[in-house]
């Protein structure tokens, strides 16, 4: 679908002085933005910047209160989402929209299925379906399989056979690669770039800044509501954009202080969980920052969920100090040990409740005293940067990245001993990276000890002491991080080579 020569000249959409505002908030002040066809044009900025509004306008979602959008030269005034669609704006959330009982050729075109005298055709819904699909390169995915037994990968794949399907002109992707692993993350690229091939236009949104440079060609970054730097994306640096994000220098975004490593915080022996781990054997000492690399499937959540007691332990044993047990949750607060889970909205917070009672809801006295409650959860909102109307606000209402500082805050509220962090930056901006990996840094100067999954490797190897590897449910030995690159952590992770030799 390459744009014909009387586009060609003119962007496919242009947003010009876009503004919008929800009472005295104003989300958006003047964004303006181009993106021409067969373009892949990065949209970037913290949590609460704009980017969300900003492509709920250009969705029919809402409607700005000034400023103008066109598509192909012509204006464009969506009533509603509905109408959007048609003018050839689709979006794949970061929340994927999958009706996981109905297939996948149901699921490709749900919403515009075809009929013939008043009842659906079948067979023209599969035929579409698969032509879709095929467009992708993916004509393997079987049509009747119900969308819920797919890989999140492949239901991407899917939402995005339905925006070909229904015929996007731009295709918006929101955090696609949020849950991929990286062999997924390599084969969306491909994917991106075979659609932008056709002559059709991406708005990419992320937060990981590698790969806003790996697949776009030019990019915009919206803080505080505005648009406040665009350009062509090879003519600038990951720490340039970064800059534009935050309004500051981030050049020092991995902190690590000299550290002293003291006495052994938590030792675990052998352990094996009901499927993973299989074999696994860590030391953390007082004053450490220590990594666990691995693909996704490879079994770190589920030996962080296993030292916790969140997860059955069925060999080896974890000591903690003067204790060796399997351990309950309850046990480990008691014991020093505290947890940041990966999924944080179904099991790191309560969502109802207010930021003060998520902060202090593993420490609270028998006789809780609202105002002293409060006192202490404005101490930790201050320290950690929370963006919030005060700490009785509901926790529902906080960005991806405030969120997560709360559930970091409440370890530091508890003062505990161990932290045991999984994926603690995933999904949150630069800014709120940034902040975590200045309060891990303190920690362990402070003599805590630090135990972080994540499966960002730059930030592994810029704010930890030693990296282990997982790798099938084993984990490897525990080396310093001078010894390891990006490259020798693969290795240890796919069994290209034995971990002990990776380094």
């Amino acid at each position: 679908m390459p744009p014909s020569a009387e586009t060609a000249s003119q962007p496919r959409l242009r947003l010009d002085g876009v503004r919008k505002a929800f009472g005295a908030t104003l989300a958006l002040n003047g964004v303006s933005l181009a993106v021409a066809a067969g373009e892949v044009h990065a949209l970037v900025g913290e949590n609460g910047a704009g980017k969300s509004t900003l492509m709920k306008v250009l969705a029919g979602v809402h409607r700005p209160d000034a400023g103008t959008m066109q598509i192909d030269g012509r204006d464009y005034v969506p009533s509603g989402p509905l109408a959007a669609r048609e003018a050839g704006i689709l979006m794949v959330h970061q929340e994927l929209a999958i009706a996981p009982h109905l297939t996948v050729a149901e699921n490709i075109l749900l919403g515009a299925e075809p009929t013939r005298g008043g009842l659906l055709d079948r067979g023209e819904v599969r035929r579409r379906a698969g032509e879709a699909l095929a467009e992708l390169g993916r004509p393997d995915i079987p049509l009747d399989r119900p969308a819920g037994q797919l890989s999140i990968a492949e239901q991407q794949l899917v939402e995005i056979a339905r925006a070909i399907a229904l015929g996007c002109r731009v295709l918006v992707l929101d955090e696609p690669t949020s849950s991929l692993t990286l062999a997924d993350t390599e084969k969306l690229f491909a994917l991106v770039r075979r659609l932008r091939a056709q002559g059709r236009s991406v708005i990419y949104i992320s937060h990981f800044l590698e790969e806003v440079k790996a697949i776009s060609d030019h990019f915009t970054v919206l803080r505080d509501g505005a648009s406040v730097g665009s350009g062509r994306t090879a003519d600038v640096t990951p720490d340039e954009i970064a800059r534009l994000m935050v309004g500051r220098n981030v050049s020092e975004l991995y902190v690590r202080s000299p550290r002293i490593p003291g006495d052994t915080l938590i030792a675990i022996n052998a352990v094996a969980g009901v499927k993973r781990p299989t074999a696994a054997s860590l030391q953390l000492r007082r004053g450490e920052v220590v990594g666990l690399a691995g693909l996704v499937g490879a079994g770190r959540t589920e030996l962080l969920r296993t030292v916790f007691g969140l997860d059955a332990l069925t060999a080896g044993d974890v000591k903690v100090g003067a204790f060796t047990s399997a351990g309950s949750p309850a046990a480990r607060w008691r014991q020093g040990v505290g947890l940041v889970s990966e999924d944080r909205k179904t099991e790191g917070l309560a969502l109802d409740l207010s930021i003060a009672d998520n902060l202090t809801l593993t420490r609270l006295p028998s006789w809780v005293r609202p105002a002293a409650q409060a006192a202490d959860a404005q101490r930790w909102v201050e320290k950690l940067g929370v963006r919030c109307a005060h700490p009785r606000q509901t926790i529902r209402e906080l960005s991806g990245g405030n969120q997560q500082k709360v559930a970091l805050a409440r370890l530091l509220h508890h003062d505990v001993d161990v932290l045991l962090l999984d994926e603690p930056t995933r999904g949150i901006d630069v800014g709120a990276k940034q902040t975590i990996y200045r309060v891990i840094d303190e920690l362990a100067c402070a003599g805590k000890g630090v135990l972080v999954v994540s499966s960002y490797l730059p930030e592994l190897l810029g704010i930890c002491d030693r990296i282990a590897v997982m790798c099938r449910g084993v984990l490897g030995p525990a080396r310093p991080v001078a010894e390891w690159n990006e490259h020798k952590i693969m290795l240890a992770a796919t069994a290209t080579a034995p971990a002990a030799d990776a380094a």
